[in-house]
């Protein structure tokens, strides 16, 4: 038992979510008026403000002596403190690219602002815990954030549609997760991470089979939320049905606490596994980033190619699990970061679009809009350039270190591979900016003449991060990699 000071002190260690919690329940009660229920001003401002101050929190975190919360049930590290702060960068941004989109699409706004808030809230627990029955409750708080936000614009179909095949096939993987967790205790004995890092290693284990099994259910969990093949069926038409900032979210936050998930189980508590199942591992990556950019080359819809993009990406970022180092682990939290910068600004442009031309993602949408819309345009560049992993972009150095982190571990035929996926994708990504760049002669009929000043503070720290992250990666990719001694 710990006393009452001592949950306060390690209240303090997860302030993020703390914060965030707070500032849902503040939109929550405020919104009872109805003058502020029809205004998304409320509900968005006290998100932005809310945000600002948990990322304001970390910088009295940073540097902190690393140390086990609340019975051993979360943890304070480096490690956390990293994601915590790409997921928070991701829910800023897409907070400020939602203001027009989603109160065009007649969404319930406040409502919309405090489930992504709450959302964040449990992706920071989750990075945070080092018990896998907290990961399993974390994963349960942002899951079910998320369900209803793919489908808050109840008067679309499709939305709806999307919302409830999420659910269906969530509810299942997460019937795997905690169906594996009942053999992993049963090897172990115990559901924390630490601990059953120092019975595996000892050679405590009661049943083997009782492990291999739980591990391969909780890698079947894990698997869903990234999005690796075969468990990936389900993200295109999510992806598409949702709300355009909502797939944005998704595409990086949910990858964000998955992976972190992934490190802590397979990397730290389970490290033989890594190495007894990189056969399998291997087979994962690869399969991975063939089908989502193979199937990416066959979309007419811009949120289509990027959900499928986003599975390959999933897949290169895979190939550093395999490596299984110190340095591949820390150049998955650098690529995650990268990711979030690009990725989130893709589909801000998507979202100024939408707000140009109405519900249009069709990729023929976007012709000549580099010359309608120069700066915009530009940015959309850079982003799909990173995306394709060209200098000096964020996405190159991020592809560098995951490659790297595969050769050093031998792992060279892995790399050949996953270098021809990214000239395959190097094709659909180059078809967008070519169709950006080449006039129309007919008009574009224009529903709304002018941007959202909030989406263009959105792109503007995508692309400040994008191009900082590939100008000037050292600092941050150092930190990445010391963050990763578990």
């Amino acid at each position: 038992m710990i006393s009452g000071i001592q949950y306060l002190k390690d209240s303090v260690g997860f302030l993020p979510f703390l914060i965030l919690v707070v500032s849902g329940l503040i939109i929550l009660l405020g919104s009872a008026e109805t003058a502020r229920r029809e205004s998304g001003r409320y509900g968005s401002g006290v998100a932005i403000v809310g945000t600002l101050l948990a990322m304001f929190s970390l910088y009295f975190l940073y540097g902190l002596k690393k140390r086990a919360l609340f019975n051993d049930m979360l943890i304070i590290d480096n490690f956390s403190l990293f994601l915590t702060a790409t997921i928070l960068i991701a829910t800023l941004v897409v907070i400020l690219i939602s203001r027009n989109a989603i109160a065009k699409d007649g969404a319930e706004i406040n409502e919309y602002y405090m489930l992504l808030l709450f959302s964040s809230a449990g992706m920071i627990l989750m990075v945070q815990s080092i018990n896998l029955i907290m990961v399993f409750l974390a994963l349960e708080i942002f899951s079910l954030g998320i369900y209803v936000l793919v489908g808050i614009t109840k008067q679309k179909k499709v939305s709806t549609e999307a919302s409830l095949k999420y659910l269906l096939l969530g509810a299942f993987a997460a019937a795997f997760f905690l169906y594996g967790l009942t053999y992993i205790y049963g090897a172990t004995g115990t559901l924390d991470l630490i601990k059953i890092a120092k019975i595996v290693s000892e050679g405590q284990v009661t049943s083997n089979t009782y492990l291999v099994l739980g591990a391969s259910l909780v890698l079947c969990g894990i698997a869903f939320k990234i999005a690796l093949v075969p468990f990936h069926m389900w993200t295109p038409d999510v992806y598409e049905g949702a709300p355009t900032p909502i797939t944005a979210y998704m595409a990086v936050g949910v990858k964000a606490a998955a992976f972190a998930v992934f490190i802590r189980v397979f990397g730290h508590a389970l490290p033989k596994f890594n190495i007894e199942w990189n056969t399998l591992l291997w087979i994962l990556a690869v399969l991975t980033m063939t089908v989502g950019n193979i199937c990416a080359l066959l979309q007419d819809s811009l949120k289509r190619l990027l959900a499928y993009s986003s599975i390959a990406h999933a897949g290169y970022i895979f190939v550093a699990i395999v490596a299984g180092s110190q340095y591949g682990y820390g150049a998955i939290l650098y690529y995650l970061l990268v990711y979030t910068f690009m990725n989130l600004g893709a589909f801000g442009v998507v979202v100024y679009v939408e707000n140009l031309l109405g519900q249009k993602d069709n990729i023929d949408s976007f012709k000549g809009f580099g010359f309608r819309r120069p700066v915009i345009g530009l940015c959309m560049a850079v982003f799909l350039c990173s995306l394709m992993g060209l200098p000096p972009t964020g996405g190159f150095v991020a592809k560098f270190a995951v490659f790297s982190s595969a050769i050093k571990a031998g792992y060279v035929w892995l790399v050949i591979i996953g270098v021809l996926n990214s000239a395959v994708a190097a094709y659909y990504y180059l078809k967008v900016i070519v169709v950006m760049y080449t006039r129309s002669e007919t008009a574009v009929e224009v529903i709304s003449p002018k941007g959202s000043i909030y989406n263009g503070i959105g792109l503007i720290i995508s692309l400040a991060g994008t191009l900082m992250l590939g100008i000037l990666p050292h600092k941050v990719l150092e930190i990445a990699i010391k963050a990763v001694s578990l």
